[in-house]
Parts: C-alpha cells; structure tokens; sequence
C-alpha cells in the first residue's frame, strides 16, 4: 500500500494540512510539539478508529474545532482478476463522540468497515505496552491482523464472529449484574460458545502462522534472547473444557461478580525467549525491541498473504532504537518496498549513507513543508 495524499484538519496543532507523501521512506522532521506524531496519528486513526496515543476525544479535537477531519487517498494492489494498481480515497470526521465517514465515494455504515480499508502498522514511544501491558492491547493486535487477512479471504467471517460473541457478552453481561435470567443465561451461554470457540479457533491459528516468520525477525533484532516462541492463553482451560461448560462452571462465580470471567475476551499472549530463563521480566529496551519484532512479523505476515506490504509509521525512532536497530529495520523495511513515515528532530543516525527513495518534510508552527 502507497499513501500518495493525506489531509488533516482540525487534529492538535493543525488548522488544515496537506502532504504528498513518496514511496519508500518518508522522513519528517521538527522541533519537539511540533506536530510530528500527529500525521501518524491520523494515518492511524484512519486504520483504527482511534489514536495510538488514546481516544479521539481525549485531546485530539483542535481547540475550537467541532471535529477532526482526515482525507487518505493511496494504491493498493487488487486483490481479485489480473494483478493490478488501484486507487482508493476514504475520509473521517470525528467529533470524539460521533462520526461519518465515506470510502471510495459512498457513505460507510460501520466504522470497522472504514478501517478495513488502510492497513497501518505503527511503532510508537507506547508500543512496549503490547509486551508489558495488559491483554487488551494483544487482543487488538490478534484481531486486527485477522480483521485484515480474512477480509478479502473466500468465506472469511473473523468480523461476522467477533461482532457475535461481543453482543453476546454485553447481553449475558446485562443479565449477571441484574442477577437475573436462568433460562435468558443458558440462551446466551450457548451463543457465546457457538461464536466464541470457532473466534477462539482463528486467533491460535493466526499465532501459529506468525509464529513461523517472527524467529526470522527476532534473531535480527534480538540475538541475544534466544529463540522466540509465541504462547497462546484463550481465556478458559480450553484443554479441559468446553467454553460452554467452563461458561456453566463460572455461572454462579459470574454472578457474584455481575460480569463474565471466562471467555475470548479474557485471552491473552505471550512471547517466551529460550535465553529468558523462567521467564523473567525484559529491560524496557528488550520489551522495545521485542513489541517491534512482533509487529514486523505481523507486517510481513501480512504481505505474505495479501501480496503488499502494509504502510509502516516509525515515531521517533531515533528515541527508541539506538543506531545499528535503527539501519537493520529501514534497510529490512525498504528492501521489501514497503513504504514507511518516520518522524524525528533530525534524521536518525542510522540512514546515514543508506541509498533509498526518501522524501523529506518539515513541521513547524502547524504547517508541514516538502524539503
């Protein structure tokens, strides 16, 4: 996928921008608060529905805005017929607690469909969390890499199950705290597990498939660990039980508590390194290293199965890899032709002498310039 325009407005700092990006690499520089990360933030928010740094009205809406209004156009390959280029347009407005959206010129009626569209990978200060934070953000990592996969896939329904169990759960959820409902309970149990073990299904297979490239990857940026090897955990003791016995067994516990305790929304991941022994806790400057290792490995399982590469966003990245990272994941990302924006003060120290496609910008005083 090629960004060839994106348009912001209204988002931080900026009033209205626009930028022409290139392939290959995009660098982006200026002072600290200039409003670097925000590009990134609306190429994210296009492909997420929100910002990696939180919730659009948490602070995204510029003071004195109603919204924020973003406009991607880009080239992507067709997925079906003779290969070929096409060229997609897709714009939102967010006030942060509405939205509207359009994709290729017709009104979208579901956020996640907009979102469907662009893929974006991003590397950020806060990515770490994806190895030391809580499941919540391993949960979005899995499924937005099914999202993507089974998209285009002939009777792909990752979506269709995921949608199913989550109102599900609300429901069964509703009737625990009004602790109410043996039958309503049962009717739902049996809902929660008929979505719930096929979804459960699609995200171990999906590890396992990502399995296969991560060692690749792992040992270019972390030799010093050892192996790495990825840990399902599918939120019950699916070796010993059912979902819809494990659902039984919980039933009276669930109630107690008034929300439900086992199930995929409570699965989990985990990355083990044979030169861990006992798993002991990784240096910031590990987890760094190991949430970029897991997010390359998704994006080139990505490209494996979709034939392009999805576009990368590198925040600061001289911040958060030293020098050698630096090279080894550029050079990584280029020779594959993906394309990638990396933000910083100046140019990392690790493209020093590298011979790539570059375009330059610059950010200062809410406006960004071609260099």
């Amino acid at each position: 996928m090629q960004v060839t325009r994106l348009g912001v407005a209204g988002l931080r700092r900026f009033q209205q921008i626009e930028m022409a990006p290139g392939p290959g690499l995009n660098l982006v520089t200026g002072d600290n608060g200039a409003g670097k990360t925000s590009l990134l933030e609306a190429l994210h928010l296009m492909a997420y529905g929100r910002s990696f740094r939180g919730r659009v009205r948490d602070g995204l809406v510029s003071t004195g805005r109603d919204a924020v209004e973003i406009f991607v156009e880009w080239q992507e390959q067709t997925l079906t017929g003779t290969p070929s280029l096409r060229t997609r347009k897709a714009g939102l407005r967010h006030t942060g607690q509405t939205w509207t959206g359009r994709l290729d010129g017709e009104n979208v009626p579901q956020l996640g469909d907009l979102c469907a569209a662009l893929a974006v990978v991003s590397f950020e200060p806060g990515s770490h969390a994806l190895v030391t934070g809580g499941g919540e953000p391993r949960r979005r990592f899995v499924d937005w890499g099914l999202f993507h996969v089974e998209r285009e896939a002939e009777g792909g329904d990752f979506l269709r199950l995921w949608r199913r169990y989550a109102r599900a759960l609300k429901q069964r959820n509703a009737l625990l705290k009004s602790r109410t409902g043996g039958s309503q309970l049962d009717a739902w149990d049996h809902e929660l597990a008929e979505a719930g073990e096929p979804l459960t299904e699609r995200r171990q297979a999906y590890l396992d498939q990502l399995q296969v490239g991560l060692g690749d990857v792992a040992t270019e940026l972390v030799p010093m660990l050892g192996q790495a090897t990825l840990e399902f955990q599918p939120g019950w003791r699916r070796h010993e039980v059912s979902l819809a016995d494990a659902l039984l067994l919980a039933r009276e516990r669930d109630r107690a508590a008034g929300y439900t305790s086992v199930g995929p929304h409570r699965a989990d991941w985990r990355i083990d390194y044979t030169a861990t022994p006992q798993r002991e806790t990784l240096s910031r400057g590990q987890a760094k290293l190991t949430a970029l290792t897991c997010l390359l490995a998704q994006a080139r399982d990505f490209a494996s199965r979709r034939g392009e590469w999805p576009v990368i966003a590198l925040d600061d990245l001289a911040s958060e890899l030293d020098r050698n990272h630096q090279r080894r994941v550029l050079e990584r990302l280029l020779a594959s032709g993906a394309q990638v924006f990396v933000t910083g003060t100046e140019p990392p120290a690790g493209m020093a002498g590298m011979e790539a496609p570059l375009t330059l910008f610059h950010v200062e005083q809410g406006a960004i310039r071609p260099l």
